[in-house]
C-alpha cells in the first residue's frame, strides 16, 4: 500500500474518534504559502474511507495535517474549559518517497496529544 493515511484515537474515552474534520495542506516549493488539497471527516473507526492521497497524488515535499479536535469534543458534550486548551491540531511533516505509504496517526485528549508515522 502506498499514499497518506491517518487515524485519530480519543484517548480521553479509550475509542475512535469518529466525524473529525481533518484539512490537508501541502506547501509549495519552500514559499511560506499552504495550499489547501482537501478536507476530510474520520469515520466510525476514527479512520478515513478513503487515503488523503494515493500514490498518483503524492508529492515530495511538506505537508500539514489540521486536526479540528475541539469540534469533536464539543460534539460529544464533554464540558470542558473555554476557551479550549486544544481547538485545532496541526501537524507538519515531510514526505521523502512518494512510492511508500505514510500513516500518521493522532492520539488525542482535551490537553494532550501525540503523532508519530506509523505503519
Amino acid at each position: 500500500m502506498t499514499g497518506l493515511t491517518t487515524h485519530v484515537l480519543d484517548l480521553t474515552h479509550g475509542i475512535p474518534a469518529a466525524n473529525v474534520t481533518i484539512d490537508l495542506y501541502f506547501q509549495e516549493d519552500h514559499s511560506l504559502e499552504w495550499k489547501h488539497i482537501k478536507t476530510a471527516v474520520t469515520n466510525a473507526d476514527g479512520r478515513l474511507d478513503h487515503p488523503l492521497l494515493t500514490e498518483a497524488e503524492m508529492k515530495i515535499g511538506n505537508y500539514e495535517l489540521l486536526f479540528h479536535i475541539g469540534n469533536y469534543y464539543r460534539g460529544n458534550n464533554i464540558d470542558l474549559h473555554h476557551p479550549l486548551f486544544l481547538d485545532k491540531i496541526p501537524v507538519r511533516f515531510g514526505l521523502a518517497n512518494k512510492n511508500v505509504h505514510y500513516h500518521v496517526p493522532l492520539l488525542v485528549s482535551p490537553f494532550g496529544y501525540q503523532v508519530y508515522r506509523g505503519s
